[in-house]
């Protein structure tokens, strides 16, 4: 490899590296100087370290895995065959075009197939897509294809609520607007019934 080539390369990983703390602090005093104020008064000269704390709780869906979280299932189950829901899973994200709050709830259900899993994982598993940078069609897809990929159910359908402020604080301004996404997958898209049994039971 060339000294050229072997630069190029260093620079490549040098750019996918995760910034310091230090870096991310600065980031957002350079960010509160461009919005016009001091970062240095006593009000702000806290607030980096305040902002990359809540960072860290915004997209610690970075660090989780998904698939991981669905592993441990349980097939005592007594023969149970019927829909699995767990609905109103409250969620927190952020839109990766504005980098504002989206925020709303997810219904998750699954027809098992020999096994379940945990219910606090359903809610887990949430949590891992929505504390990322997102748009909401993306992550319900994501939801419903790592439960059917790791459980192998009948079925999976995802339904997601939920009001985002890159619509009701700027541009538009429309406050009180939901977003419904949803994603059927077997069971759930292949036979009315079922279908209709889950959003019933969602209370759509």
């Amino acid at each position: 490899m060339t000294a050229k080539k072997h630069l190029s390369v260093a620079n490549i990983a040098a750019a996918k590296a995760k910034p310091t703390r230090a870096e991310a602090e600065q980031a957002v005093r350079t960010l509160i100087r461009w919005a016009g104020d001091d970062p240095t008064r006593e009000g702000l000269v806290d607030t980096p370290k305040r902002v990359a704390s809540a960072y860290e709780e915004f997209f610690a869906g970075y660090d989780a895995d998904p698939m991981e979280i669905l592993q441990r299932t349980f097939e005592e189950t007594d023969g149970y065959d019927e829909i699995v829901v767990l609905k109103d899973i409250r969620l927190e994200s952020h839109c990766e075009h504005h980098m504002v709050p989206i925020i709303g709830v997810a219904h998750v259900a699954y027809l098992p197939h020999r096994r379940v899993v945990g219910i606090s994982k359903l809610a887990r598993v949430i949590d891992a897509y929505a504390k990322r940078l997102q748009i909401q069609e993306k992550m319900t897809a994501q939801v419903a294809n790592a439960i059917n990929d790791v459980l192998e159910p009948k079925g999976v359908a995802v339904v997601i609520e939920a009001a985002h402020q890159c619509m009701t604080t700027r541009g538009v301004s429309k406050p009180g607007v939901t977003m419904v996404t949803s994603r059927m997958l077997g069971a759930f898209r292949d036979d009315p019934t079922t279908r209709r049994e889950f959003l019933a039971m969602i209370g759509h």
